[in-house]
């Protein structure tokens, strides 16, 4: 084969790389950077770096970032034509955007809007069951091939697919490291089997992608083998993404879980230390002391007997 001809077929089997320019998601991302941003600000003047740090404000940037690489920069065009960018661009959306915005959050950020969340926290959409279950189905559900097939081939479900998945992964991470305290933060070890049991069973799903014996979507089976990737080994890589990604999240958010319930730990001990005593009804307070002097102060003598009648 000829050089050119062999740079003709590396170009015929590159797919689409272009930037895509979509209105809504410039305007999402602009509306919550200027919203954070002048929050940011306030806080800041108001209760300086305890409130609002420059380290939460580079977590909510970085979120803004990984929001626009997956809906603006190419993976969003290549999600289109290759299994493997599109599986991508889902795990940028359900784990690292949201967990990047809400750590980018405070409680004196969130003050204005603390009320108003309460009685979602205290509602069924709180509960950290349905978190789990929504995280898990929006994977499941959106994976059945005539759904990944619609949302790769028709626009408006392929936004709606990313609503699913944003919104999912913003309620479930909310309960791991949101800056206020959920119903799952108030137990020991929930926590842990709330992502371990979550991210089991999104991991077999990547697994079942890895091994599976034929390509499962028609739609990426009907498309060239782009950079040489056939649609089984395609779905095979987009499989491994998934698993992977899964695995390292995973392992990352145990051992903060497990740094945190340490910390915690240490201040109850250091607390019980202190106050201890003080705590125990057994335990009679200290006497009051004389003014201007260390001492505590003396009952008084009892008076001298009169003279008698």
């Amino acid at each position: 084969m000829s050089p050119a001809a062999l740079c003709d077929a590396v170009a015929a089997a590159s797919p689409d790389a272009a930037w895509t320019i979509e209105p809504g998601a410039i305007a999402l991302i602009l509306i919550l950077g200027v919203l954070y941003v002048r929050r940011w600000r306030r806080v800041r003047a108001h209760d300086g770096a305890r409130g609002a740090g420059v380290g939460r404000l580079l977590l909510f940037l970085t979120g803004l970032l990984g929001l626009a690489v997956a809906l603006i920069s190419p993976i969003d065009r290549l999600a289109e034509q290759v299994l493997a960018m599109h599986m991508v661009q889902h795990v940028i959306l359900l784990d690292i955007v949201p967990i990047l915005l809400i750590l980018g959050l405070t409680k004196a950020l969130m003050r204005p809007i603390t009320r108003r969340l309460q009685p979602i926290e205290h509602g069924p959409l709180g509960h950290p069951v349905v978190a789990v279950v929504l995280y898990v189905a929006s994977m499941w559900i959106w994976h059945i091939p005539a759904l990944y097939d619609a949302a790769a081939e028709y626009a408006g479900v392929h936004v709606l697919e990313h609503i699913f998945f944003l919104s999912a992964g913003v309620l479930y991470w909310w309960h791991l490291v949101g800056p206020l305290r959920t119903r799952l933060a108030a137990d020991g070890l929930a926590p842990v089997g709330y992502m371990v049991s979550t991210k089991v069973a999104v991991g077999l799903l990547g697994i079942l992608l890895t091994f599976a014996p034929e390509a499962i979507y028609a739609f990426y089976e009907d498309q060239p083998d782009y950079w040489g990737l056939t649609p089984t080994t395609d779905q095979a890589v987009a499989g491994v993404i998934m698993a992977l990604e899964q695995s390292i999240v995973m392992g990352i958010a145990l051992a903060w879980l497990f740094a945190r319930m340490l910390s915690e730990s240490e201040k109850a001990l250091q607390r019980e230390e202190r106050y201890g005593d003080l705590a125990d009804p057994s335990v009679s307070p200290p006497a009051p002391l004389r003014p201007g002097s260390g001492a505590a102060a003396a009952p008084p003598a009892p008076p001298a007997p009169g003279p008698g009648p």
